[in-house]
């Protein structure tokens, strides 16, 4: 199997937007705009747990 045969891992990230903080993934996921980063950091562990679940 090739590297780019290989399903992709869920990679989660922070990033601030104004007074706002959004968490993403490199499926495309994205998280809702939050004012609290913990909060964001949060979506972004339950996104990867998720995913994780069901793979």
């Amino acid at each position: 199997m090739h590297p780019q045969d290989a399903p992709s891992a869920h990679r989660t990230t922070t990033t601030e937007r104004g007074a706002f903080a959004l968490a993403r993934c490199t499926c495309g996921w994205t998280g809702p705009a939050r004012r609290s980063r913990e909060r964001a950091r949060t979506d972004a562990t339950a996104h990867e747990t998720a995913a994780a679940s069901t793979a």
